[in-house]
Parts: structure tokens; C-alpha cells; sequence
């Protein structure tokens, strides 16, 4: 039994899930009603201030939404004469809700004391702003704090509608629940100290260049033998064998910009000048920070890539610039906005980028900015690394007014992707896993994890689903039995969304609702990636950054390479890949390829002999799976650690699409040309 208080106290800061399934039902509403099921799951902590002034984002019915939704698909099937004429806002028009129904709803909400913040160009929607008691009373509810699992939410607590005969032209509204979306970024944490493996440096003009010299993308060395006993005494005595990982602690884990670029087999078309040159990738961020530019410069210099300029980088903020500019880096949104632009430059340089950064990071915030992109045209691949909390925790009104958005999107031709997640199945345990909102909508495009491991006994690289756990076998002494002191360290969220159907694109996946994730990239931090930032006026380098917030952006830049190719936006990337053939995507297997070197070991003590298998080690975390990586980790002299890749809760990667990676990886060419479908002409590259 491990009772080293330095190394518990040091895994607090983890992100610990719990084994056991919560005793709730995962339903996003009050049976029957539009209440959100934290309502009557968490603990209410009073009303709003009703001085408070909100904004809200009115989403109205469609006059014939069959007919949309029927035009919506024709869009995506080559059978169809529709197929890829993306819909103008001309064409939008003829769907949109009628002039006076729209003017009705307009005119009740100013009529209530709104103000009319903004609408889109055909009057699906508007946004207004008011006081929280003009929201209460025009749409006849009531505004409470709700407490759930250590977080505070606002809820409407009775059935909402806004007053008059409007009310009943009106679909959702995004706003009566305010969440904060949460980037979905991770680093690499040594379990001994509780601090990133690879801490901040400052750096200069003059050191920048140093991280290159600091980093490695060889994860695993071969097997070795490791002993351990207890400082003063004959036992207890243990023995470990296996895969080390990291066998040089003085470098981290972390790929360059041009290993990426071999990974995902981006060499024959970067030759060919399919680099994304002329197109244009949105990133859906929270505040801004002003030195992104300058950082994302220095990274783009020490990895050779070609500047950011006011030719093919821009920032706009739909709500205006926050009124704090310190926000990012209170919040957390200055790494994640760094990760963002430096990743998606890295894989695909000659693409623009556009930053667009709202005031707050409320869930209406960001469903104002995915409306703005859209209105403004500025983009057809829009990376969002974040998410905006699981089903559980959304309501009914949330759900649609993401995904009534972003079904406007896909019509568009534009493919909006989404971090699937970085915390598995969010301790349920269940089969089902646990989906966020609003990478369950349909008409998003969810982006998984993956871990990419060197071959320590051969050729080539060795991709598992990311999904960590560290478990302790010495520390001053052999721990018995080690499990005691295991810990989930991260994984790729997904499984099947229960408020959304299957859309045609997955009948042939199991279950009834939405499955997510649809396809996947690096994402874990023990093999992730070096970045650049500023942080209180100091610039920074730091590597070993993942979590499904560096996936999104990397496959929505290699989406801008599949436009590029394509001639033409491929629209949402989701019911793409989905089509693709063997070959055209690498699938994620079960990580067979070095079990033979998987850790294990014997604890001898004055009971005798225990032998731990690789399984018994991480038994806490396998549920059904059989097939995964594991290596020693010995983070300093006095702890020994066994970590894992490919362990990622309830949720497990098989063959074909998973829960853990959607579909796969791209793989390059043969993705490339499986979406587009052009394999002769002038497009072709040979590899």
C-alpha cells in the first residue's frame, strides 16, 4: 500500500475521475420540459441578480424544416444534383422564417425591454440583451444558480416561453443556461512534483531556438530491469521489466512542426504547393491575447515556417475586445490560443488564419461567434477547442441553439470541428460514454485523440488512442499492490450522444443517438507538442502541451489542405469521412504491436511473491481493454512509475470506427484524394 504523502498530495492536481457511475440519468432535460437535468441534480444556490444584463440569442422555427433538412442532405450526396452547390444566403432565404414572423418575435422583444444586439443576414435568429428581471419576465422563468460537482451553472428552473403569440415562433434561445465553455488543453505533469514535466522558460531572441535542443519524439526505449527496496530494510524487494519511456528525463516528449508534417504524410503535397495556400482557417477562441502574433512568430522561425503577416493573419472580435485585456491570461485562454495558431500553422502554412475572439467564454458567447463566421464568410474549416460541458449538464434550448447554428454552417459549406473532450467518459463508466455539447450536434465535426509512440524494437510509429493512466510501483519502497495508487491521467472523450439521433452518415455505427468522436490527431500531452506564449508581459517556451484541444486544430488544418486540393470548400468533414474506404484513412487499432515489452514485475515480501501482469498493474482502468502500450517512467531517483497508452476509461479503441478516434487518422494522400474523390487529373500526386 503506497502512504507517501508527497506523491498523493502531488496527484490532487490531476484531473481524478471517479470509477463508480454517478447515480443520475444522463438526460439533458426534466422528463417532459425544457428544465436542464442539473435543475434537479445539483444543489440550487438562489436567483440571479436581476440587475445583471445578459445577452441572449433568440433562434426561431423554421417554416419547413423537413424541406431544409431534406435539402441539407442532398448537399452531401454525389447522387444529387445539389451535391456541394452550397446554399447563398440567397438560397438560405427561401427557408428562413417569414419577414412577420420574425418582425413579430423582434417587436415582442423590444416591446419586453430588449435591446436588438445583432441578427444574422435571413433571420434565423437574433441576439438582444436585458436585465435578468426583463429575462424572467418576458420569458415567464426564473434564473437560479445551480452548484454540480464543484461548478456553478445558471438554469432556468421553470418551463420557459417567451410572452405573447411569438413565444410559439420561437425555437430556442441559447443564454436562459450560461456555461462557460472550457478549452480542452493538457500538459504533461511529473507525478512526483505535481508540476509539468517541461516547465515555462523565458526566452529571448537569443535562446528561442534552445527548445530544439530540449525536445525529443522518441517516447519509448527498449525494455531494461528495474529494482527497488525500501531504504534500511531487506524487504519489501520488487523487480519491473518493460518499455522505459522517456529514458532521457532532461528532454520531453513533444514533435516539431516538421514530424507532424511526416506523421500525417503531408510531404508529397506540401511539394506540390497543396500547403492550404488560399484558404482560410477560423479559430473560434475567447478574448484574445495581443502578443499571439509575435509568438506564433518566433515559434514559426525556430521551426521554419513562414511568418504571420497582416496578409494571412488576423484577429476580429465579433462583441468587441474584452474590457479586461488581461482575460486570456486569467482564464486560461492565452495557451490555448497559442496551441491553436501554432499547430494549425504548423500543419498547414500556407493557409490564413483569423483568430476570432469573443468578450466572454458563456456557451452564448461562442454561439454568437460560430454565427459570426458564418455571416462574414470567413471561412469554410473553423477550429473550436473546447467544449461547453456534457449532455448532463445541458438543456434542451443550449442544444438546439448550437446546433441550429451550426446546421446553417454545414448548408454553407463550412466545417465547423470540435475537441471531443479530455476526460474519457467523465468517470460514468458506462458503455456509453459521455458526450459534450456541441461536438454531439450533427452538423459538427468531433475530433478525437491519439498518442503517437516510436517503435523501440523496429521501423515506424506505433498510434494508440490517447487515454493515460499512471500507477506507482515504487516510491522510497515497493508499492503492494501497486493498483492502490493508479490514476486516469487523460483520454480522449466521446461515446453516444442522448439527446441526438444518428444522423444517415452513421446508420451503420452501433446505438441510437449521435456517436462521437468522427475522426482524431495528437493529442496527447506524454507525446505532444512545444509552443510559444506570453504570459504578464514575459514570452515563454514550454513543450509537452496535447489534449484534444491540439486535435481540433490540427485536422482542421489539414481539412484546409482537402479544400485546397479540392478546388472547391468540401463542406462538413463529418459525413466525408465517414464514406472513406480502407486505405483512405488509417484506422486506430487496438495497440498490439509491443505488448511484449509491457511492464511487469514481482513484489516480494514477507508474505511471499506476487507476480503483477501489465493487466493486473492498470486493472483499474482497462474495462474491455486487452490491447494497449505501457513503459516505465522513473520521473526521479526515489519514484517508479508505470504509465499507460491506450487506456482511456469505458471508452475503447477497435477496429473501424471507436468511441476513443472516430474513424481514424488522416494518412495523408489517400485521405486526401478519398475526400475529394479526385484520383486522376491534374490534382494527382504520386507518393
Amino acid at each position: 500500500m503506497l502512504h507517501n504523502t508527497r506523491f498523493l498530495s502531488a496527484w490532487t492536481v490531476l484531473p481524478l475521475l471517479s470509477l463508480a457511475p454517478p447515480a443520475i440519468e444522463c438526460a439533458v432535460a426534466l422528463p417532459g420540459s425544457d428544465i436542464p437535468k442539473v435543475v434537479s441534480i445539483g444543489s440550487d444556490r438562489g436567483r440571479i441578480a436581476t440587475d445583471q444584463e445578459q445577452n441572449l440569442t433568440v433562434v426561431l422555427k423554421l417554416p419547413d424544416e423537413a424541406a431544409f433538412d431534406r435539402t441539407l442532405e442532398s448537399l452531401y450526396d454525389p447522387a444529387s444534383p445539389n451535391y456541394h452547390h452550397w446554399l447563398s444566403d440567397a438560397d438560405l432565404a427561401k427557408f428562413a422564417p417569414t419577414a412577420s414572423d420574425f418582425a413579430a418575435v423582434k417587436s415582442e422583444l423590444v416591446a419586453q425591454g430588449f435591446s436588438v444586439v445583432s441578427s444574422d443576414p435571413n433571420g434565423f435568429s437574433l441576439r438582444v440583451r436585458g436585465s435578468v428581471a426583463t429575462i424572467q419576465h418576458a420569458f415567464q422563468t426564473e434564473l437560479h444558480a445551480i452548484e454540480y460537482q464543484g461548478r456553478t451553472y445558471q438554469a432556468h428552473t421553470t418551463h420557459a416561453q417567451l410572452a405573447g403569440r411569438a413565444g410559439e415562433l420561437v425555437d430556442s434561445v441559447a443564454g436562459l443556461d450560461r456555461h462557460q465553455v472550457l478549452p480542452r488543453r493538457t500538459i504533461a505533469v511529473n507525478p512526483g512534483t505535481g508540476q509539468p514535466v517541461c516547465a515555462k522558460k523565458v526566452i529571448s531572441s537569443a535562446s528561442a531556438s534552445s527548445i530544439l535542443t530540449e525536445i525529443t519524439d522518441v517516447a519509448l526505449s527498449s525494455a531494461s530491469d528495474f529494482n527497488y527496496q525500501t531504504p534500511g530494510a531487506l524487504l519489501p524487494v520488487a523487480n519491473y521489466w518493460g518499455s522505459v519511456y522517456d529514458i532521457n528525463s532532461n528532454l520531453t516528449v513533444s514533435f516539431t512542426p516538421a514530424q507532424l508534417q511526416a506523421h500525417y504524410g503531408l510531404a508529397p503535397l506540401f511539394a506540390k504547393g497543396y500547403d492550404g495556400t488560399g484558404q482560410t482557417i477560423a479559430l473560434i477562441e475567447a478574448y484574445g491575447y495581443a502578443s499571439a502574433e509575435k509568438d506564433a512568430n518566433v515559434a514559426a522561425k525556430i521551426f521554419g515556417l513562414p511568418p504571420l503577416t497582416s496578409s494571412n493573419y488576423s484577429v476580429v472580435y465579433p462583441e468587441g475586445k474584452p474590457l479586461n485585456p488581461n482575460a486570456a491570461d486569467l482564464t486560461g485562454w492565452t495557451i490555448e490560443i497559442a496551441i491553436d495558431i501554432q499547430s494549425s500553422h504548423a500543419i498547414a502554412p500556407g493557409a490564413k488564419i483569423v483568430v476570432v475572439a469573443s468578450s466572454g467564454q458563456d456557451n452564448e458567447d461562442q454561439i454568437a461567434s460560430l454565427q459570426y463566421v458564418i455571416s462574414h464568410k470567413l471561412a469554410h474549416t473553423a477550429s473550436s477547442s473546447w467544449e461547453n460541458d456534457s449532455e448532463i449538464i445541458a438543456g434542451v434550448d443550449e442544444e438546439n441553439a448550437f446546433n441550429s447554428v451550426l446546421k446553417l454552417g454545414a448548408a454553407a459549406g463550412i466545417s465547423f470541428q470540435f475537441s471531443s473532450g479530455d476526460n474519457g467518459d467523465s468517470g460514468l463508466g458506462t458503455p456509453l460514454g459521455a458526450v459534450g455539447v456541441p461536438s454531439n450536434s450533427p452538423y459538427a465535426t468531433a475530433v478525437g485523440g491519439t498518442s503517437i509512440l516510436n517503435n523501440p524494437y523496429g521501423t515506424g510509429q506505433v498510434v494508440t488512442g490517447w487515454g493515460n493512466a499512471l500507477v506507482a510501483v515504487n516510491d522510497d519502497g515497493p508499492t503492494d499492490p501497486p493498483t492502490d495508487s493508479g490514476f486516469f491521467n487523460g483520454g480522449a472523450g466521446g461515446g453516444e450522444s442522448l439527446f441526438f439521433k444518428k444522423p444517415s452518415w452513421q446508420t451503420a455505427l452501433p446505438g441510437k443517438g449521435r456517436q462521437v468522436p468522427d475522426v482524431s490527431a495528437l493529442a496527447d500531452p506524454y507525446t505532444g507538442f512545444p509552443i510559444i506564449f506570453t504570459e504578464g508581459g514575459v514570452q515563454y517556451a514550454q513543450a509537452g502541451w496535447g489534449g484534444t484541444s491540439l486535435a481540433s486544430p490540427i485536422f482542421t488544418a489539414i481539412w484546409a489542405i482537402a479544400d485546397q486540393y479540392n478546388g472547391a470548400p468540401l463542406g462538413q468533414a463529418a459525413p466525408v469521412i465517414a464514406k472513406l474506404k480502407s486505405g483512405q484513412i488509417r484506422d486506430v487499432l487496438p495497440t498490439s504491436a509491443l505488448t511484449d515489452y509491457d511492464v511487469s514485475g514481482t513484489v516480494h515480501d514477507s508474505s511471499g511473491t506476487t507476480f503483477y501482469s501489465v493487466t493486473g498493474l492498470f486493472a483499474g482502468w482497462l474495462y474491455s481493454t486487452t490491447d494497449f502500450t505501457s513503459a516505465i517512467w522513473n520521473p526521479y531517483s526515489s519514484l517508479g512509475v508505470a504509465i499507460s497508452f491506450g487506456t482511456d476509461t469505458s471508452l475503447t479503441v477497435t477496429k473501424g470506427w471507436d468511441n476513443v478516434t472516430g474513424y481514424g487518422e488522416p494518412n495523408g494522400l489517400p485521405f486526401i484524394q478519398g475526400v475529394t474523390g479526385k484520383t486522376t487529373g491534374a490534382a494527382v500526386i504520386s507518393e
